[in-house]
């Protein structure tokens, strides 16, 4: 009889584990860690940056927001048709591939896909862009949540009780047409409006929605003092930038500051949160400027 009861413990135990294990998989983090190298950072970007456009991505636009980082806006057809099937769905139509350097490595990380789709809620799948980076760059971890978030959650995400979602993105300005909106944010990132300058343009296919990450260089939601305060863990978060301006129809939009740095950083605390508190308004205000908004 002992012996029967052991056996149902162990099964039991074992069953738990099952559990867990599964639960495990099924759970999404922001990024993922694709090597680490002891190539030198500009040696590695020029691998990576082949790597990539054999597996048939584009090469958007680049940015060094620091010393010792180098990221790549990455796009292709497919992801710019897949944008056009959600609302809003253009905040997915690119990917962030990033180079840090830390304590004598380079970390090659990126966006990982399945992450932004849901956490923008997008419709369809996101294993065949997420097979094609892994195959061209590698995989050694998935990371920037230590518990990891369910599909469902992240489609409902935001950092805490009375904190932004996802919808609750900011129109930054209005215009009389899609073209006259593109023009007047075309003509904002060239004169550096508020500090902010244009890495990358993506145009969605199939509908009026283009894509800009934009570099922020001044003011309280400025990159490079933001992420010194917030990228502290030992693998880097550093394709978290740069930021997003869509524009949508006739409209400019931006998702809300205190959204878009929390989707990137789950897991920051709220003593950290408060040492930028200033940063959601200042990046709002700094992308308001850009996009002539008033």
């Amino acid at each position: 009889m002992r012996s029967v009861q052991i056996a149902a413990l162990l099964l039991s135990l074992l069953l738990v584990s099952v559990s867990v294990v599964a639960q495990e998989a099924n759970r999404v983090r922001p990024f993922v860690l694709a090597e680490t190298s002891s190539t030198p950072l500009q040696e590695k970007l020029s691998a990576v940056t082949g790597a990539l456009t054999g597996a048939g991505f584009s090469i958007a636009g680049e940015y060094v927001p620091y010393d010792g980082a180098h990221i790549l806006i990455i796009t292709d057809e497919a992801l710019r048709k897949h944008a056009a099937e959600s609302p809003f769905g253009g905040y997915g139509a690119a990917l962030r591939v990033a180079l840090t350097e830390h304590k004598g490595a380079v970390q090659v990380s990126y966006t990982n896909p399945e992450w932004m789709g849901n956490v923008y809620r997008m419709t369809g799948s996101f294993k065949s862009v997420q097979q094609r980076l892994k195959d061209a760059l590698g995989w050694e971890l998935d990371y920037g949540s230590a518990g990891g978030r369910t599909v469902e959650n992240l489609r409902e995400y935001h950092y805490m009780m009375f904190m932004p979602y996802f919808d609750d993105h900011v129109m930054l300005a209005s215009y009389d047409s899609h073209q006259a909106a593109l023009d007047a944010v075309e003509a904002g990132l060239a004169a550096g409006r508020g500090g902010v300058s244009k890495v990358s343009r993506v145009d969605v296919i199939g509908k009026d929605e283009v894509l800009f990450n934009v570099a922020i260089k001044e003011g309280a939601g400025a990159d490079a003092p933001v992420m010194q305060i917030i990228d502290q863990a030992e693998t880097r978060h550093t394709a978290h930038l740069p930021y997003d301006l869509l524009v949508s129809g006739d409209s400019v939009y931006a998702l809300h500051g205190k959204f878009r740095i929390a989707q990137s950083f789950p897991d920051l605390t709220m003593t950290t949160f408060m040492k930028i508190s200033d940063a959601p308004d200042g990046i709002e205000a700094a992308l308001k400027s850009a996009a002539g908004g008033k």
